[in-house]
C-alpha cells in the first residue's frame, strides 16, 4: 500500500498500519527514510510562517530564518528523534517489555510522518492568520494526533512482542 494510503489509515487504525509495516520486512534504511521525509515536510511547513515573520520584521531576512529552520529541523530534529526513541526503548525495557529498537523507531518516526499533513496545514494557517488562538488550538490538535498514533502504535508492538510474534524481523 502507498505511503499516503497508510497515513490516512493511521488515523483510523494505527496499530494495524504498524503491524502491516512490520510485515513488509522493513529495515533501518526505510525507517530512516520515514524520519527524514517527516523532517523535510516539517521544514516545508515552516516556510509560510517564516515568510510572514520576515515581512513583518525585516530585521531578520527570510533567508536567515530559513537557514535557522533548516539547521534545526533537518540536522538537529532527526538526532533528537533518535534520542527520544532510545528513551522510549529504555522505558519499554523498564516495563519489562523486550522489543527490537527498530520497532520503537518505526512507531515514533511513522507517527511523526503521519501528522506532517496536519503540520503543513498548520503552517499555512500560521501564515494566513498569524499568531492567534485558532492556530495554537490547531497546533494542539496536531500534538494530540501525534500522541494518539504513537500510543496506539506502541500498544501494537507491545502486543506483538508479548505474543511472541516477529513479523518481518
Amino acid at each position: 500500500m502507498s505511503v499516503m494510503q497508510n497515513i490516512a489509515r493511521s488515523y483510523r487504525n494505527p496499530g494495524q498500519v504498524v503491524r502491516d509495516l512490520l510485515a513488509q520486512d522493513l529495515r533501518e534504511p526505510q525507517v530512516l527514510f520515514f524520519n527524514l521525509l517527516a523532517c523535510g515536510l516539517i521544514f516545508v511547513s515552516q516556510w509560510p510562517r517564516l515568510s510572514r515573520q520576515a515581512t513583518l520584521d525585516p530585521s531578520v531576512t527570510f533567508e536567515q530564518r530559513m537557514g535557522g529552520a533548516l539547521f534545526a529541523v533537518m540536522f538537529l530534529l532527526p538526532l533528537i528523534l533518535y534520542g527520544v526513541s532510545a528513551l522510549m526503548h529504555a522505558g519499554f525495557r523498564l516495563a519489562r517489555v523486550t522489543l527490537p529498537g527498530l520497532w520503537v523507531r518505526l512507531v515514533l518516526f511513522w507517527s511523526l510522518l503521519c501528522v506532517t499533513p496536519l503540520m503543513l496545514l498548520h503552517g499555512g494557517l500560521a501564515a494566513i492568520l498569524g499568531p492567534v488562538g485558532a492556530v495554537q488550538a490547531f497546533g494542539f490538535v496536531v500534538a494530540v494526533a501525534f500522541i494518539y498514533i504513537t500510543v496506539l502504535g506502541g500498544r501494537e508492538i507491545v502486543r506483538l512482542a508479548r505474543d511472541g510474534q516477529q513479523p518481518g524481523i
